[in-house]
């Protein structure tokens, strides 16, 4: 059973950025933007080596984490530098113009 939680109101969050929420009972940040008109929801810290990726270069639909420079793909989760590492990515729920993701 998945469980959700409220990330924010949909006008909250930005188009063609990120920006970074502290959910309550989410262990780590949660970055959210709008992409191309699709709400994104993921992990905030860097499978890597645990940096957090709210300082984060984003460049179209890839992150690069702030610490050593790894590139995500934000709508997979696939990282660029290593096919072993992949962001975690939350399930996107958007319910009168509240935005509530799931952890699986």
């Amino acid at each position: 059973m998945a469980l959700r939680f409220r990330l924010c109101r949909r006008d909250e969050l930005p188009e063609g950025a990120l920006v970074e929420r502290v959910v309550e009972g989410v262990t780590w940040p949660v970055l959210a933007g709008v992409l191309d008109g699709e709400v994104i929801a993921t992990a905030g810290v860097c499978p890597h080596e645990d940096v957090r990726l709210g300082g984060g270069e984003l460049d179209g639909a890839c992150l690069t984490c702030p610490g050593h420079g790894y590139t995500f793909e934000l709508r997979t989760g696939a990282c660029t530098h290593d096919p072993d590492l992949v962001l975690r990515r939350y399930r996107v729920a958007v319910v009168d113009d509240e935005v509530w993701i799931e952890l699986a």
